[in-house]
């Protein structure tokens, strides 16, 4: 099973209360500095990693959204695997 750091960071900016934020940030398209800064080690490398992806960004929405929430995009991602 191959590893998403979108779920895997924004399983961490959950736990911290940062998810909502995130979001925020995401949807506006702002840089993600200041989060991988508050995160810090490798957490700042995969936000790095996921602004450089095309779809990093929508990915991390995505993993951000409430569970069971749809938007006009459809239903979250399956599983991996």
């Amino acid at each position: 099973m191959t590893r998403d750091p979108a779920r895997d960071l924004a399983s961490v900016l959950r736990e911290r209360g940062l998810g909502e934020g995130a979001a925020l940030l995401v949807d506006a398209h702002r840089p993600l500095g200041p989060l991988a800064r508050l995160v810090g080690g490798r957490w700042a490398d995969e936000a790095t990693r996921l602004t450089e992806d095309p779809d990093g960004l929508e990915r991390l929405r995505d993993e951000l959204s409430p569970p069971g929430a749809d938007d006009a995009r459809g239903p979250r991602h399956a599983e991996p695997g």
